[in-house]
């Protein structure tokens, strides 16, 4: 969705694109040592927003844009995505990842797990995970369910184990990680770096795959409320076509909202609240702030911390046994 009526970024868009730009650019040259940026570009706003920030940081010729469909993806994806990379004038590459996915088991391995609760399940098929109390408010228990529709008939919704949730989840996973590996193909090809995407909600709250879209040596606007991102894509001029079209994980066959997946409330509402929470307000401030019921608040706040306990591991680096010292840049031997 695009930015709610009357809901104003934190803070001004113009001073943010002034801070990233030339951040960009140190990490780049001085940090990373690259001689640019690979960005995989999927048609939504936090991918648009941050290769629109790449060209302003680095110019055109040393940002290369990368799309990644598969047999799940909406063909919108594609067109959005490669429109707006030839408006930003930055070289482009379409690399269908299907056949990898095919050959590793992703799509198998998940329809596996799906026959396993709907033994009728088969080609033709069509499928989402769903979370049926989102944004409902409280007294909603999100327990993910499976949704699927056969080739000619109704959508079903059905019960779905934890074995069968974490096989399916774990498939899926492969489009993420595989879309990276070719990121990072490129990237090395090019002696670029890779950008991640992630914005604050995604970041803070764990909505990514480690070694997945999680793996990037830069994200320029994790520290950025979606709201914001939505503020920088007008000031980019991001096309409406990209910043009116409803956030997606464009992972399943079905249509999957980020919210109806993972998510508890609407962006708007979680940026309001995230914020509040981070300022450290209680729930009953956030409330009133994001025109909640008490208890609705008290809900997200409750959500928000669990989801940032379950999710730290996929912050964290590898965990040594023992400290391993880093060369400093200069030291002899470096």
């Amino acid at each position: 969705m695009s930015q709610p009526p009357g809901q104003r970024p934190f803070r001004d868009p113009h001073a943010l694109i002034s801070a990233i730009v030339p951040a960009l650019q140190r990490q780049v040259s001085d940090g990373l040592h690259r001689r640019g940026l690979v960005i995989g570009m999927s048609g939504g706003v936090d991918s648009s927003v941050c290769a629109a920030l790449a060209v302003q940081a680095l110019g055109p010729g040393r940002v290369f844009g990368l799309f990644l469909p598969e047999r799940d993806s909406e063909p919108m994806s594609l067109e959005l995505a490669s429109a707006w990379a030839a408006e930003l004038g930055i070289a482009a590459a379409t690399e269908d990842i299907a056949p990898i996915l095919e050959a590793a088991g992703c799509y198998s391995r998940r329809d596996e797990a799906i026959r396993r609760v709907l033994p009728a399940y088969g080609t033709g098929w069509r499928c989402k995970l769903a979370l049926p109390g989102a944004g409902a408010g409280p007294g909603v228990l999100n327990v993910t369910q499976l949704v699927v529709q056969p080739p000619a008939g109704p959508q079903q919704t059905l019960r779905l184990p934890a074995a069968e949730y974490r096989q399916i989840v774990a498939a899926t996973n492969f489009k993420q990680r595989v879309r990276k590996m070719l990121e990072y193909f490129h990237a090395d090809r090019l002696h670029f770096g890779v950008v991640g995407t992630p914005n604050r909600l995604e970041y803070d709250q764990g909505f990514f795959v480690k070694g997945g879209d999680g793996l990037a040596d830069v994200k320029p606007i994790a520290h950025l409320y979606k709201t914001e991102v939505y503020a920088l894509a007008a000031a980019l001029g991001v096309p409406s076509a990209v910043t009116t079209r409803p956030s997606t994980t464009d992972t399943y066959s079905l249509p999957q909202s980020q919210e109806e997946f993972y998510f508890s409330a609407p962006p708007a509402v979680l940026d309001l609240v995230l914020r509040s929470y981070n300022a450290g307000r209680s729930a009953a401030e956030a409330a009133i702030e994001a025109g909640l019921e008490p208890s609705h608040a008290e809900r997200l706040y409750q959500d928000i911390g669990q989801k940032r306990r379950t999710t730290r591991y996929l912050h964290l680096a590898p965990l040594l046994v023992d400290e391993v010292p880093l060369p400093v840049p200069g030291e002899a031997g470096d």
